[in-house]
């Protein structure tokens, strides 16, 4: 299978996995009446007017608009750094409930009766046999773009790292194939990683090592190079800002961090992943998606040069160094 089949095959899978989103991202749109209000005004409007508009808060209004900006349901236009949102001809023709084609009622049918009957979201079991599947599906979903971000930056000159978070341990695994010289510690609650142990098979014990705790409160294991995988997105940026600052301070001169995230483009048009990824946080935590230079300014903050930023075929990686 060459590169570009294989590239095709994991589009049709993220489409595939992902289409609930697409669906209940035009779904909502469409019933707070977002298309309607940008058909009336006839003129492109900011996120703050339409959330005014509609009573809607102003943070998840954003990011919802955002989204539809990336599902082309939206388009979007730079003024004075201000995005202004205006329908595109689909939501203008089918989406709006005002237009003389629009679909809202058949699509509200579909989310109303439809949709619910198809969520079939077990309890969460809590034994041995769930916390197994927990790690699997870990590393299902991380094991395809792993490796990847691995080498968007040559790592080499990194000879211990640290993962925080990292339980899953695929990470670890896939950094010692790529430098076989290297060692990991991955850094987790206590609880995970004793979970992880009994799951995780490594390459060579002297490799890959555990240390239990909460890098927010306890102190962060020495390494030459912290990695943060899809940690910053689940808080907000006072949190991350914390975080990153101990991982400064802790860093020796030389060290660094790499920072792996759903990560959103400056335009918003690309990277549905990362448009999903933040309306998950909008349901579930305090966190958001971000863009390069929202990373890049975080970094800077806490202290971090030189900072490096690449993207993948679904993930983001900013490289900072002290």
């Amino acid at each position: 299978m060459t590169s570009t089949e294989d590239s095709e095959i994991l589009k049709t899978l993220f489409q595939y996995q992902n289409g609930f989103l697409i669906s209940k991202i035009m779904f909502t749109a469409a019933e707070l009446g977002v298309f309607d209000l940008l058909r009336e005004s006839e003129e492109p409007l900011t996120a703050e007017a339409i959330a005014e508009g509609l009573g809607t808060s102003h943070i998840g209004m954003q990011r919802l608009l955002e989204a539809c900006v990336g599902l082309k349901l939206l388009r979007m236009e730079m003024r004075d750094n201000k995005g202004f949102y205006g329908n595109t001809a689909l939501a203008d023709l089918y989406l709006a409930k005002s237009s003389p084609k629009s679909q809202y009622s058949d699509m509200k049918f579909d989310s109303e009766l439809y949709y619910p009957s198809f969520q079939y979201l077990a309890d969460a079991v809590r034994s041995e046999e769930g916390i197994q599947l927990y790690f699997g599906a870990l590393k299902n979903s991380w094991i395809l773009y792993c490796r990847e971000m691995i080498s968007e930056f040559d790592l080499s000159q990194f000879h211990h790292i640290c993962d925080l978070g990292g339980g899953s341990g695929i990470f670890a695994e896939e950094h010692i194939l790529s430098y076989p010289n290297s060692s990991v510690t991955i850094f987790d609650l206590p609880e995970v990683v004793e979970k992880a142990k009994k799951n995780f098979v490594a390459l060579e014990e002297s490799q890959i090592s555990f240390q239990g705790g909460d890098f927010f409160k306890d102190s962060v294991p020495e390494a030459d190079l912290y990695i943060l995988s899809r940690i910053l997105h689940l808080w907000d940026d006072e949190k991350c800002m914390q975080l990153l600052t101990k991982l400064y301070k802790a860093c020796k001169p030389g060290g660094g961090v790499l920072v792996i995230e759903p990560v959103l483009d400056e335009e918003r048009v690309k990277y549905f992943g990362a448009h999903f990824a933040s309306i998950k946080l909008l349901v579930h935590t305090d966190g958001k998606t971000r863009t390069p230079s929202e990373h890049k300014a975080l970094l800077t903050a806490a202290g971090f040069k030189e900072i490096q930023a690449k993207h993948g075929s679904v993930y983001g990686a900013l490289l900072g160094r002290k």
